[in-house]
């Protein structure tokens, strides 16, 4: 008994918690695009303000943001992901509409398992 504990249980734990995180994930998703009416209707009233500072933070960013800003995929989300968490943190400080719960999901779940509203936020940008 005191091996099954110790070695399988564990084990099997690791397997249902991974496909929690893509489920979590995947609620994320949903609420996100739940509320993208709401958010492209904020970043049109603000679209004069944010287009200035966007660019600023578009244009420090390495080439690869930038590649993936221009020709948004989701493979590109997968091989860059930790790129991608970075860049989301800069529109999150100057409260870009929506930003802040893309940054938090895709920092909790990462990006990949996100790729609806990273993708969504990008285009914005």
């Amino acid at each position: 008994m005191g091996y099954w504990k110790s070695k399988i249980l564990p084990k099997i734990k690791k397997v249902f918690e991974k496909n929690g995180s893509k489920k979590a994930a995947v609620e994320a998703c949903k609420s996100f695009d739940d509320s993208k009416e709401e958010i492209s209707q904020e970043f049109e009233d603000k679209r004069a303000v944010l287009q200035l500072k966007i660019v600023e933070i578009y244009e420090a960013s390495p080439a690869e943001i930038k590649t993936i800003v221009k020709d948004p995929k989701e493979a590109g989300l997968k091989k860059h992901s930790a790129d991608v968490n970075k860049f989301l943190e800069e529109p999150t400080k100057m409260e870009f509409p929506g930003s802040k719960a893309v940054c938090e999901a895709s920092s909790k779940y990462g990006a990949a398992l996100v790729p609806g509203p990273v993708l969504f936020l990008l285009e914005k940008v």
